[in-house]
């Protein structure tokens, strides 16, 4: 396993990021059938500790809190806590009512304590806003993620999906009042969405940050042929909603990824993520519900593809409108149709 800084920090995490939404309760959220329970999700964690991967995500809104409690029971079996780094998110309302979710300073304080709780530990690696609040200040939000810090509920802060100039404009903030700056974004980036190389991806070159990808593998669909499908792909109305624009386009770069990992010897799901890896992206976040999951993600990671190979992937690629980056107030989220 590689190991990298995390942006402008010292912060040392493995060039893979074991996703966590896969793992809580079915009965708790709007993730479905395809969640798996603690004792489902055990082999998993076990199996990216022993591949070493040390980079953990998860959220307060995954399985309505049951991921951050799963993640809290299994991790302490199998690494130590100084050794793993742990990142959770922040923003999507957890009850329906004012002050349960966004980023104000109030509902801030009290997703990170409930966050800690749940997850068993005095503190987060990574505590990252959910997406951008356009009904709280920035300055409060910056603010508020600063005393966080300072209070040593978090070690560093980061950000998911939004618009560039949202990031910039959060950074400056922060910047100008020597508050505690962004060290990662975790956006939404794979080889069937690439709107971000537009204007976040340089951003983040330009300042050193972090980026760390969410959904890599287009919610599975760049790790099966195209006309396969899943439990995951047939009830993941969320997954529905962020590939449904220039199908035929995602058709012929779904079969370049197929015919090079052909060529190659591999697996679908190892291309796609190789193409990460050839774009210098951090750490990818991936999931893991099935065995060969992590061994071919880690695979990924020795690909080395082709300068020629790169081309063929990006080729059939046609731009899109943008999606999964909400500007809205988390009272007008449905959890039945957001997330990631």
């Amino acid at each position: 396993m590689d190991y990298v800084n995390l942006g402008p920090s010292g912060l040392k995490v493995s060039r893979l990021c074991l996703g966590c939404m896969s793992y809580g309760d079915t009965s708790r959220g709007w993730h479905g059938d395809w969640v798996l329970s603690q004792e489902e999700s055990r082999p998993f964690i076990r199996e990216a500790v022993d591949a070493g991967i040390n980079f953990f995500d998860t959220a307060n809104m995954y399985s309505m809190g049951a991921s951050e409690e799963v993640m809290g029971k299994l991790l302490p079996e199998f690494a130590k806590r100084d050794e793993i780094v742990l990142a959770t998110k922040a923003f999507l309302p957890w009850r329906q009512a004012p002050n349960t979710g966004g980023n104000s300073r109030k509902s801030l304080f009290q997703a990170i304590d409930d966050s800690l709780s749940r997850l068993n530990m005095d503190y987060v690696d990574l505590f990252q806003i959910h997406r951008w609040d356009e009904t709280t200040p920035v300055e409060e939000t910056m603010e508020a993620l600063h005393d966080i810090v300072k209070a040593g509920k978090a070690r560093y802060i980061g950000a998911s999906s939004m618009a560039a100039w949202q990031f910039a404009k959060a950074q400056e903030v922060a910047r100008t009042r020597g508050w505690t700056p962004f060290i990662s974004m975790q956006n939404h980036v794979n080889l069937l969405y690439r709107e971000e190389e537009r204007e976040m991806i340089p951003l983040c070159n330009d300042q050193g940050v972090g980026i760390i990808p969410w959904s890599p593998l287009a919610r599975g669909k760049l790790a099966r042929a195209w006309d396969e499908s899943t439990v995951r792909s047939e009830t993941d109305g969320f997954g529905k909603l962020l590939y449904r624009q220039n199908e035929d386009a995602d058709r012929q770069v779904i079969d370049a990824v197929g015919t090079i990992a052909g060529s190659r010897g591999v697996s679908r799901a190892t291309v796609a993520l190789g193409w990460h890896f050839a774009k210098g992206i951090t750490a990818p976040i991936i999931g893991a519900t099935k065995e060969g999951h992590i061994a071919a993600a880690v695979a990924a990671m020795d690909l080395d593809l082709a300068q020629d190979e790169v081309a063929s992937l990006e080729a059939p690629y046609l731009p899109k409108n943008p999606v999964g980056v909400a500007s809205t107030a988390p009272r007008n989220w449905s959890l039945s149709t957001n997330g990631e």
